[in-house]
């Protein structure tokens, strides 16, 4: 009986110590390789290397660059922008928050917006842990524990001709909007315009 509970002592303590070591705070550190080729490593606070990353591999880093639980690439044979640990497990797609341009969302009150297989958009935490599914067609930043949600929406392309790179801008138009709160509960839903539901919660577009 002592050896069983020796044994799921130490099993816990196992348990923690990897979660601990999975929820490492790092940022990326860069060095200039080739012209066309940066050297990403992944360092800890004292600048001590984590991880050197395969150059082939990570091709683009354009976010803040900060101690934090994840940081968000552009990786080879990935859509879109990807939350890696300091592991290199990739924990979920990052929201792409200006349409047409490489601009991966950032920390916003803690939060970032986060992208699934089918484009609908929910947020993580600055732990990187999911805190509200994708579920949303297109859904603002936080501002005061406050975002602003939309259904029913359809692109509407700045010019009549797209073009072949996919560097295309539009605005996104919906007929439908909302409120969630930080527990991502719907406070206010309907026939309302986006101007209408900014104005009401003081939303500002920053």
């Amino acid at each position: 009986m002592r050896n069983l509970k020796s044994n799921i002592l130490l099993i816990t303590l196992l348990f923690f110590s990897i979660n601990s070591y999975c929820q490492k705070r790092f940022k990326v550190k860069i060095e200039e390789k080739y012209e066309t080729v940066n050297q990403y490593y992944l360092v800890d606070e004292k600048e001590n290397i984590l991880r050197e990353l395969d150059t082939s591999k990570y091709y683009i880093f354009l976010a803040e660059n900060s101690l934090k639980h994840f940081a968000v690439f552009g990786i080879k044979g990935e859509s879109g922008w990807s939350a890696i640990d300091s592991n290199e497990k990739i924990l979920f797609k990052v929201y792409n928050s200006v349409n047409g341009e490489p601009s991966p969302d950032n920390l916003i009150e803690n939060k970032i917006r986060i992208i699934d297989e089918n484009n609908k958009i929910g947020f993580a935490n600055e732990k990187g842990e999911i805190i509200i599914k994708p579920q949303f067609e297109i859904i603002t930043s936080f501002q005061n524990n406050r975002a602003i949600f939309g259904k029913k929406c359809e692109k509407e392309y700045w010019e009549k001709e797209k073009h072949e790179d996919g560097c295309n801008h539009y605005s996104i138009k919906c007929s439908e909007h909302g409120i969630i709160n930080e527990k991502g509960e719907i406070l206010k839903f309907g026939n309302y315009t986006f101007e209408e539901i900014a104005k009401e919660i003081n939303w500002k577009n920053e």
